[in-house]
């Protein structure tokens, strides 16, 4: 295989960049604004990834596009949830108002109003049958119909979800919530939109202001969306760190 030259500088031997390139993958992670490896799809997101980080300072001047937002959220909706239930929803919070009060919520971190827009994933409460016979039924017509095996797997569902405890199934929905939120947290990467995912804020608060519990909504994790801004974030030059590869992968061969 070809050794790839993206890693080593362009003034070394093709023997050297290979020795340096080929040991651990996740080395190449240096600071954000020095990566810039050869151009590929996924060298291109890889990039992407790097330039990112938890923006603590947001240009209230700048708005993201909603063409953009579309999309970011576009990937929470087709992230992967367990047995395709898909237990959760976002709420897009554009309203300056509303914003203010999710702000005093979450312990007045400034990108709440500062961003453009507020992601807010919630989980359903619960796990009852017309949930999951609304998403089996939905499944069903989209795919033109149904088989002995799959409805099966609707029955076993029904039989161990709903006996399950509310919050045992609200925990595992909060779950794939998570997934939704690293799928829009890498497209918000690839469309270079700031993102900063935010636990610290009072859930009760957050559910009673947005009326979530009304609709059998949980809040999980809130998520501004912005532009950093040019000056007054003191991570924004910062070197990314990250464990090396050897650190953090173990492989059972």
């Amino acid at each position: 295989m070809a050794c790839p030259r993206v890693l080593g500088s362009k003034s070394e031997s093709g023997a050297l960049a290979c020795a340096k390139a080929t040991p651990v993958p996740g080395d190449f992670l240096h600071n954000r604004a020095s990566f810039n490896p050869q151009r590929t799809p996924m060298s291109e997101l890889l990039n992407k990834l790097e330039w990112r980080y938890a923006c603590k300072k947001m240009d209230p001047a700048k708005a993201v596009p909603q063409d953009k937002v579309d999309r970011i959220i576009e990937a929470a909706r087709l992230a992967p949830t367990s047995s395709g239930l898909q237990p959760f929803e976002i709420i897009v919070v554009t309203n300056s108002a509303v914003r203010e009060q999710l702000k005093t919520a979450a312990r007045g971190q400034a990108q709440i109003t500062d961003g453009s827009h507020l992601l807010v994933f919630a989980a359903w409460d619960n796990y009852t049958a017309d949930r999951i016979n609304m998403m089996f039924d939905l499944t069903n017509a989209q795919r033109g119909g149904t088989n002995e095996g799959w409805e099966n797997y609707r029955q076993m569902l029904l039989k161990n979800y709903p006996a399950r405890t509310p919050e045992v199934n609200f925990e595992h929905a909060a779950r794939q919530a998570y997934i939704g939120l690293g799928a829009s947290l890498i497209a918000a990467a690839f469309e270079e939109v700031d993102a900063t995912p935010m636990e610290g804020f009072d859930p009760k608060a957050v559910d009673e202001i947005l009326g979530l519990s009304a609709r059998g909504l949980r809040s999980v994790v809130i998520v501004p969306l912005g532009y950093r801004a040019a000056e007054g974030d003191w991570l924004a030059n910062l070197k990314k760190v990250r464990r090396p590869t050897a650190q953090f992968v173990t492989e059972v061969k």
